[in-house]
């Protein structure tokens, strides 16, 4: 019987699975490391368990300390959420081994599908891609294989998952820079840096089933997510149904997927991803044997928990009690209707401008949507660092149709505060509303085929100029009966200049922007969100100073980062750093592509970073010559530390 669980996670999942755990009445514990202390997790679970600093293996990896910390507490289950341990056969059989509930599917399942390569051996009847799995690693071996395979192939870890160590590879002449970069990565995320091939579908589609077993033998599928649009291979928006399937298609390949967890003796949630090419074909690509991260869009459109579900079949109930059916029926493989459609966005604190590179800092102020489903782990005051996934937050909707369901969620994300740092909000909401995604038009390669969709818009609502400048200021109207002189702000935004002139008035303020002159009026001021009156026209607007005149300006429009500008000239040692790069986040240096005294082309790439286990390239933003190098390889950089010195070209100078 349950009675206390230990959540051995972190962040959104683990305060996804507390909340779960506490309406079905489930004492929690959370387990934490150094950098979450303060986390909301902590905050929401019964009682919490300090594992040690904020390196995964000393903390979220440590299975001796997180099985010390359940017996501790009294704990006699433990949820392993997704990532991390959660997909780590040893663990599941020490849990088990130590008497302890295992909350997800058996160890041998785990184990079974651990491999990719293994797995491939493995099961019966499954449509596979062309690869190679091979035991010799050479690169020979590889070499020859891709050119038997024909290009492109993808490279990819055999332990592998989420993106880590793998990559596509469109010639020959980059294979061998894909293999070593492919083996480091999943050197560092998985502790094993075996890979394999695959055949590189050119515009396939990512369909995965939700399947659902019980300690009986029985499984179900509840319908299919598509997830095909991606960056970095990492699923950034997933929705069901998807717009590839007919009805057909669709119990063909949940059928292949119920069987695939049959030949397992699986029990619990799981997912069998798919690739879909254009002429409708399917093939298995892996088995995640756990929660998905995706799992709310099934959960909203089967109304089921697939978390209360998990903790049930654990102990011991079965499907057809969850499904209410009654056992002089088999169950089919389908069992329950889809009502309506969901789509989910993941938020990550990342520049998708810049090679979606992963962002730190602090989230000045979080304020989630109404009306649409949020999962996150985050609130006012969290910091965001570089030892973890920078996930924060996913936002669900649901509708009647697809077409309601995007609208909603767009509507959600305009109104989503995420104030502090740089996130991909925007470029969602770009994603979201192309005509191709509108028209579930769309592939793995629908990003690369839409590089416009990169870079932020250089616009700027007036409405955030105004709401900063007056903050800035102070809000305060100083309205005399003589002539004032009006007051200049200047802020910048990237690398545009913005000025606004603010007269006091009577009942409140002139400003001008450029050529635009206008009257505003400040209604009601709460906590940094206030409502304005701009000739006449009333609206809200948040605004936040995230530290050193930064200033965060959220409205219908967008969200905006403001730097205030000092009239007052730069500091000599801040104007003696232009010309230096600096780290844009605390990593370690595993490649340097240049030397001293050479010259380069905007874009060229300099080094290799490696930060939350992904490797970053750190390119040339202008032409010039490296003029100094600050580190070598193996090197551990902070954030913000001159990684070298690269003097701009006349030409770069002069635009």
């Amino acid at each position: 019987m349950l009675r206390k669980i230990l959540i051995a996670n972190r962040g959104e999942i683990a305060c996804r699975i507390i909340r779960t755990c506490q309406a079905m009445g489930f004492a929690t514990v959370a387990v934490f490391s150094d950098a979450d202390k303060d986390a909301l997790f902590v905050q929401l679970a019964d009682e919490a368990v300090h594992l040690g600093n904020s390196d995964p293996a000393e903390s979220y990896l440590n299975a001796r300390k997180i099985l010390d910390a359940a017996v501790r507490t009294g704990a006699n289950a433990i949820h392993p959420g997704y990532g991390f341990l959660a997909e780590n056969a040893s663990f599941a059989y020490l849990v088990k081994a130590s008497g302890l509930i295992f909350i997800g599917p058996p160890p041998e399942a785990i184990e079974a599908m651990g491999d990719k390569r293994y797995a491939k051996f493995l099961l019966r009847d499954v449509p596979l891609i062309p690869g190679y799995m091979g035991d010799d690693q050479s690169d020979a071996a590889f070499i020859a294989a891709a050119a038997e395979i024909g290009y492109p192939v993808m490279v990819k870890a055999s332990a592998g998952g989420g993106g880590k160590g793998m990559r596509q590879v469109n010639h020959p002449d980059d294979l061998i820079d894909a293999l070593a970069a492919a083996k480091r990565e999943a050197q560092q995320a998985f502790g094993d840096n075996t890979l394999m091939l695959e055949k590189a579908l050119l515009h396939p589609r990512h369909i995965e089933v939700q399947i659902f077993g019980d300690q009986e033998g029985n499984i179900i599928a509840l319908g299919e997510r598509e997830c095909s649009i991606q960056r970095r291979h990492q699923k950034i928006v997933e929705e069901t149904p998807s717009t590839a399937l007919n009805p057909d298609l669709r119990q063909h390949i949940c059928e292949t997927a119920v069987s695939i967890g049959q030949q397992l003796g699986y029990y619990s949630a799981g997912t069998i991803e798919f690739l879909l090419d254009e002429d409708k074909h399917f093939y298995f690509m892996e088995m995640n044997t756990r929660l998905q991260v995706e799992h709310p869009v099934t959960e909203m459109v089967y109304d089921v928990d697939l978390v209360r579900w998990q903790l049930e079949v654990a102990r011991g109930v079965t499907l057809y009690h969850l499904l209410g059916f009654p056992k002089s029926e088999s169950l089919p493989v389908l069992p329950l209707v889809a009502a309506g459609h969901a789509i989910e966005v993941r938020v990550y604190a990342e520049d998708p401008a810049h090679h979606f590179l992963p962002v730190t800092g602090t989230v000045a102020h979080w304020q989630a949507p109404p009306l649409v489903r949020t999962d996150t782990g985050i609130q006012s005051g969290a910091v965001i660092g570089t030892h973890y996934d920078p996930m924060l937050v996913k936002i669900i909707a649901h509708g009647e149709t697809r077409t309601e369901a995007i609208r909603r969620l767009d509507h959600a994300l305009s109104r989503t505060q995420l104030l502090g740092l740089k996130n991909n909000l925007p470029f969602l909401r770009r994603v979201l509303m192309t005509d191709e995604h509108l028209a579930g038009i769309i592939s793995t390669r629908f990003l690369d085929e839409h590089p416009e969709l990169l870079p932020e818009p250089d616009t700027l609502d007036p409405l955030a100029l105004i709401a900063a400048a007056l903050a800035k200021q102070g809000y305060q109207t100083h309205w005399r009966n003589n002539p004032n002189r009006p007051v200049k702000h200047t802020f910048l935004q990237g690398q545009t200049t913005h000025a606004i002139l603010i007269q006091p008035e009577k009942t409140g303020y002139r400003t001008t922007i450029g050529e635009a002159v206008a009257s505003v009026e400040i209604v009601r001021i709460e906590n940094g969100q206030f409502t304005l009156r701009v000739n006449g026209h009333q609206q809200r607007v948040t605004v936040i100073e995230a530290g050193n005149d930064h200033w965060w300006a959220h409205t219908l429009s967008g969200t905006y980062h403001l730097r205030w500008q000092n009239p007052l000239p730069l500091p000599i040692e801040r104007a003696a750093s232009e010309g230096s790069l600096r780290a844009p986040m605390t990593g370690q240096i595993v490649k340097i592509m240049v030397e001293t005294g050479q010259e380069v082309k905007k874009g060229a790439l300099l080094l290799i970073l490696e930060a939350m286990k992904m490797e970053h390239r750190i390119e040339a933003p202008y032409d010039g010559t490296v003029e100094a190098l600050r580190y070598q390889v193996g090197n551990v950089v902070q954030a913000d530390e001159i990684l070298l010195a690269l003097q701009p070209s006349s030409a770069a100078k002069s635009e």
